[in-house]
């Protein structure tokens, strides 16, 4: 009968390394996993912090914004400075902040705004408008005390804006409307034409 001596017997594979080997791969795809959700966390968080995104309902800014495109929003542009004339701006509508509109800066603090003839004046001068859907048809006069905004729509025969319900306090406005980018035919960035005053 032929015996197998040491040099004959069959090697054993060792188990311990391999299973060792697999228990540090799943740790190391989890953390890579962890890591992961952490930082789209922070990038979330952060983009969050200055800027939003919004949707335009509505045919107020027409022609300037046309009904369900999506725009930024700059949530720091008027975190040391006050809008300027001409700006579009997002805020939280006064009457119900769960909405936000959409409009432009007419009229800052100190400001007398006056609307008479289809024409809209501030401060004693009439502004040149070449971004408005048409003339205004209604009249009004008022006066912006501190701490608040006047603002209209582009489309001013079918707008709710200052005119109907009342001025907007700076507290409310989110950001200044950077660009639309959605639906990408409509990709363009916003001009914010600075009223300029017309010539006598």
């Amino acid at each position: 009968m032929e015996t197998l001596g040491p040099e004959n017997e069959i090697p054993t594979v060792p188990t311990a390394p391999v299973e060792k080997e697999e228990k540090e791969s799943w740790g190391r795809f989890l953390l890579d996993l962890l890591e992961t959700i952490l930082l789209s966390v922070v990038l979330f968080l952060g983009i969050n912090a200055i800027s939003a995104r919004v949707r335009v309902d509505g045919f107020s800014m027409r022609p300037t914004l046309e009904n369900g495109e999506y725009v930024l929003v700059n949530k720091l542009a008027y975190k040391a400075n006050l809008p300027r004339h001409g700006d579009i701006i997002v805020f939280h509508f006064p009457m119900d902040p769960n909405q936000d509109f959409i409009k432009r800066v007419i009229g800052r603090p100190g400001d007398e705004v006056k609307i008479e003839a289809g024409q809209v004046i501030v401060n004693g001068e009439t502004l040149d408008e070449p971004y408005i859907a048409a003339a205004p048809r209604y009249t009004g006069d008022w006066l912006v005390p501190d701490g608040y905004l006047f603002v209209l729509g582009d489309n001013r025969n079918d707008s709710s804006d200052s005119h109907s319900w009342g001025l907007v306090p700076m507290e409310n406005v989110i950001g200044k409307a950077i660009l639309v980018y959605w639906p990408p035919p409509e990709w363009n960035v916003i001009d914010h034409i600075q009223v300029v005053n017309a010539a006598p």
